[in-house]
């Protein structure tokens, strides 16, 4: 059994074959051959070579005898440390898309306590596709440290998103963007030439960074819910009122009743009134005496009037007749009317008196 075959390894049985990433670059292929045999029986081990240094990528290929061995390596030499790197261990089947971690993982620092996880994808989304639901650290209250977690498919993707987000405001608060630190706990951050080099390997080998579906609220959007009207608004049986447009001119009334003067007018019928009922005494003519009474009327203690219309001239009172307070002196009238002597109607000149 060889180390390594070279590129015949890809075309044997792919069902019974495991990737193995995130290699230190002092791991061999006698070192990943020796580890792996502690889990089965080894058909083959291939770290692929740089063509210059001939150092190899960062990760490789182990081919199994059976398929069994290669689901029992998958489960129990992962995370497992090779000069302090956890090394990424799973299954490489050709009947489907293998997966590998690219690394491009942002930490996104100095956030507003407002900003969730769905701020994140809205905000970040929009650079490349993200492999993982973004996350923010939250403590035992579950409300937010300021800081969280973005991690694309690409590094390209990742690139554009630190160029363009890093001190920018996020809900008034400036933000810092950059690579977050390797969980190897050696104080490296992802982004690095290794990496890098390690995703374009396995983009030439048509292996893509797993994609986690996300949360289905990451993408419905709210609906404003439409405005119901009050109860005793609400009348099925009436006819559609169309609406006014808006403006004076097209000023009308809330119930869309035209004004009285854009009415029909409807002519009332007038009913004459009924006649009196009979018994009643007849309504006696009008007096044609005024208030002096009916005709031929003459209070007592006075005379009837001639029938000229004149009554005789009154007497002259008696020699030592004064009369009482309050009453005029004889021969005295008022302003306009006739002295003694005189023709009705005759008025006597001011200062003739």
């Amino acid at each position: 059994m060889a180390f390594a075959g070279g590129p015949r390894h890809w075309e044997q049985d792919k069902e019974a074959t495991v990737y193995v990433g995130n290699l230190d670059e002092r791991v061999t292929d006698a070192l990943v051959w020796e580890l792996m045999l502690q889990v089965g029986r080894i058909v083959n081990v291939h770290l692929p070579k740089d063509r210059v240094t001939q150092t190899h990528q960062g990760y490789g290929f182990v081919e199994f005898q059976t398929e069994e061995d290669a689901d029992y390596a998958a489960k129990v030499m992962n995370q497992v440390r090779l000069y302090g790197k956890p090394i990424r261990v799973n299954k490489a089947s050709a009947d489907k898309q293998k997966a590998v971690e690219v690394g491009a993982e942002l930490f996104v620092g100095n956030l507003d306590p407002m900003v969730d996880e769905k701020t994140l994808f809205d905000t970040f989304g929009r650079f490349g596709p993200l492999v993982a639901a973004p996350k923010v650290a939250r403590d035992e209250a579950n409300l937010s440290k300021g800081y969280g977690f973005v991690s694309f498919g690409t590094f390209e993707a990742s690139d554009d998103a630190i160029a363009n987000m890093n001190g920018q405001y996020l809900m008034n608060k400036e933000i810092s963007v950059q690579y977050a630190y390797k969980k190897d706990g050696k104080g490296e951050r992802h982004g690095d030439e290794a990496e890098r080099m390690l995703a374009a390997q396995a983009r030439q080998h048509n292996v893509s960074a797993p994609t986690q579906p996300m949360p289905p609220q990451f993408y419905s959007q709210p609906t404003p819910a439409a405005p119901v009207a009050p109860a005793a608004m609400l009348n099925s049986g009436a006819p559609h009122v169309p609406t006014p447009p808006p403006g004076p001119a097209g000023f009308q009334a809330y119930n869309a009743v035209p004004p009285p003067a854009q009415q029909a007018r409807t002519p009332v019928a007038t009913t004459p009134l009924p006649p009196p009922p009979s018994g009643l005494p007849a309504r006696p003519p009008p007096s044609q005496a005024g208030y002096g009474g009916p005709m031929g009327f003459t209070p007592p203690g006075f005379s009837a009037p001639p029938p000229g219309g004149a009554f005789p001239p009154v007497p002259a009172p008696p020699a030592g007749f004064a009369p009482p307070p309050g009453f005029p002196p004889p021969g005295f009238a008022p302003p306009g009317a006739a002295p003694p002597g005189f023709p009705p109607g005759f008025q006597q000149p001011y200062g003739k008196r």
